[in-house]
């Protein structure tokens, strides 16, 4: 579905099921196999039927920033985590 250089996580389809939101870590900030907490992170949207994705968010967060579907029934938004740590 995703041809990009990042590693897409917690993908969630809209109610509508015509888009698919998730969280992208930049390639070589973690392993494909890992989806940390505490990094800076992209929230991306992409078609369900594939295609090019948009950056719709550049965050710090990562794991917990989307961990379950947060669309609003009428597909129009999205709610999410991101913070920042104490010095």
């Amino acid at each position: 579905m995703v041809n990009e250089e990042a590693n897409g996580w917690f993908p969630h389809v809209s109610p509508d099921g015509k888009w698919v939101v998730y969280v992208a870590y930049a390639v070589g900030d973690v392993s494909p196999a890992d989806h940390p907490a505490n990094k800076h992170v992209e929230l991306r949207l992409i078609p369900s039927t594939g295609g090019e994705s948009q950056t719709i968010i550049k965050l710090f967060g990562g794991q917990g920033t989307i961990n379950v579907n947060s669309w609003s029934p009428d597909n129009r938004t999205v709610a999410f985590v991101s913070y920042r740590l104490k010095p």
